[in-house]
């Protein structure tokens, strides 16, 4: 029998390579897109080891012209794609006062966690639509609890988020006849690469009471949900947003 092939961007480390852990542990063959020029050894052993199928592309989503190649990629190693995960995203550039925002900064954060992932889905999703078959497919976009939680100091993120959080609503009610299911992950605190430069800062607000589960949240987290989400067993749920945050983001008086 085909295995399913799933695409994760930003895979070679943190979140996404948790993803593409826990989806060859669900039976996907993988395909990594990230920027280093080859596959990352842990990467491609961590893989391997779980008996799945790796293929990897060297690609920066911000540049539209490569996502053809990206698709052509997938679907000449495996014939097939059956899961998107948008995981690829970069941080403030500089983070500080939003009145010295810096016209190339915005651009630069908008052109990879909006542009690029948008038109990215677009591809993916016409390429779904052009494959026979009715069996389950997905297309699971991570953005952050700064979706909707304000932080000027980053302003250009959060703008970011909340524009990839409406586009994935579009998209779900696009392809939500076509059995394809969109997901929006809003991971909160997560212990990464990203965040291991203010730790400190973090321990501290997590101690104090910010995160009401007390803890950091870690790759694992993620990378469960985005499993669930890709075996299809939560197909009607599509449009839904998971908040993966300890409940950092509930209202509280």
């Amino acid at each position: 029998m085909t295995r399913p092939a799933a695409i994760v961007t930003g895979a070679a480390r943190g979140i996404g390579l948790a993803c593409a852990e826990a989806l060859a542990d669900a039976g996907f063959d993988i395909l990594v897109a990230d920027l280093a020029e080859q596959a990352p050894d842990e990467l491609a052993a961590n893989i391997s080891a779980r008996g799945a199928k790796l293929a990897y592309i060297s690609c920066d989503i911000a540049n539209l012209d490569s996502h053809v190649a990206l698709v052509d990629a997938a679907m000449h190693a495996f014939g097939r794609i059956d899961c998107l995960v948008n995981n690829a995203g970069v941080g403030a550039v500089v983070r500080g006062d939003l009145l010295e925002l810096k016209p190339e900064n915005f651009d630069r954060t908008l052109d990879i966690n909006l542009r690029g992932t948008v038109f990215l889905s677009q591809a993916v999703a016409k390429a779904m639509l052009a494959a026979p078959g009715n069996h389950a497919k997905s297309i699971i976009t991570v953005t952050s609890v700064s979706a909707e939680m304000a932080s000027p100091e980053r302003s250009e993120y959060c703008v970011s988020k909340a524009g990839l959080s409406m586009w994935v609503k579009n998209l779900a009610l696009r392809l939500a006849p076509e059995n394809i299911g969109v997901f929006e992950l809003r991971p909160g605190i997560i212990r990464t690469d990203m965040t291991a430069g203010v730790t400190a800062k973090y321990d501290a607000l997590i101690d104090s009471g910010l995160v009401p589960a007390k803890r950091w949240g870690e790759a694992s987290d993620i990378s469960a949900v985005v499993a669930a989400l890709a075996s299809g067993k939560l197909g009607f749920s599509t449009g839904s947003i998971i908040n993966v945050d300890g409940a950092l983001s509930v209202p509280r008086l």
